[in-house]
């Protein structure tokens, strides 16, 4: 079942054309990887599908229902999360606060909102951090928090920006393995990455943008053998 269908989406910032006709489907249970080079519209097309930035034209379908136009609060209720590639977590706050606040979004009990945040916590490996405030927490632990801030709306798809980004190497391992507890747990997942060994392996499909256009999509076989993707950005993609 197709959980997102999006067609012909398109935005343009004066005359650069950030997006260009985009369209693809998600399929309900599976990981979609997008992937480019700097400046290819990837956080622009999360803007747009999550109602961040208004799209020109366009069509966005959740389930069928079509949420083109849609205010980021409404999309959320629906059932859609997001993350950031820049971290903003309330951070004179603690871990539990930071999460209770998305809970609310779906349930007004404190208790309950409370019980579901500690479960989502201790889902992301934080429990033992739930009372540190957000500005005590490193990178990679930031991250995992920002996961846990949007599943806190308990969310049927997620859309998250470079996981991985910026933090060391030996905390990525450990967020690639959340990912695929994610989706193990239920959730569709569409995630920005650009570290390209990654998105090949968690990958169910890929949709490769340039300059704001969809220059391909397809599985990760298909897009490493993809020429137009090769040429454009993965270069001597190495899958060793």
């Amino acid at each position: 079942m197709k959980i997102l269908s999006v067609k012909n989406l398109s935005r343009a910032f004066g005359g650069i054309k950030a997006n260009n006709n985009i369209s693809f489907d998600v399929e309900e249970g599976s990981i979609l990887g997008v992937i480019g080079p700097n400046g290819a519209g990837k956080s622009t097309l999360f803007d747009l599908i999550t109602g961040y930035t208004k799209a020109d034209t366009g069509e966005v379908k959740f389930f069928e229902k079509n949420i083109f136009g849609l205010t980021p609060d409404k999309i959320s209720k629906l059932g859609i999360g997001r993350t950031f590639q820049k971290l903003k977590p309330f951070a004179d706050q603690t871990l539990l606060e930071n999460v209770m606040i998305g809970s609310f979004v779906k349930e007004r009990n404190i208790k309950k909102a409370r019980d579901k945040a500690l479960e989502i916590i201790d889902f992301v490996d934080l429990i033992e951090k739930r009372h540190h405030f957000a500005k005590e927490l490193s990178t990679g632990q930031r991250k995992r928090l920002e996961m846990a801030r949007a599943m806190a709306i308990e969310p049927r798809l997620l859309l998250m920006d470079e996981v991985t980004g910026g933090v060391d190497q030996k905390t990525i391992p450990g967020l690639v393995e959340l990912i695929k507890k994610l989706k193990k747990s239920g959730v569709t997942i569409v995630t920005i990455e650009h570290n390209i060994n990654i998105i090949m392996e968690i990958s169910d499909n890929i949709l490769a943008l340039d300059q704001g256009e969809s220059i391909a999509y397809g599985s990760p076989k298909e897009i490493q053998n993809n020429k137009q993707v090769v040429d454009s950005y993965l270069g001597t993609f190495d899958a060793a």
